[in-house]
């Protein structure tokens, strides 16, 4: 996977997370409709930190290759 193609993914799920905070009800953050919406958050959070453990394992793997 190339590094433009993660960026596009992490732009993604940034902006996923957009869309599900105005979903949220802060005033009640555990209905029905506000649960999916953190639930969608949290999934869109551990996509982000998966593609830059990804990108970053990429960039050791490159560095190792060339020497």
């Amino acid at each position: 996977m190339s590094k433009t193609l993660s960026i596009l993914f992490i732009v993604i799920a940034v902006g996923l997370i957009a869309y599900n905070v105005t979903l949220v009800n802060f005033a009640n953050p555990f209905e029905k409709n506000s649960t999916i919406a953190l639930i969608g958050i949290m999934a869109s959070l551990c996509a982000i930190v998966l593609l830059l453990v990804f990108v970053t394992s990429k960039k050791i793997q490159d560095k190792i290759n060339k020497d």
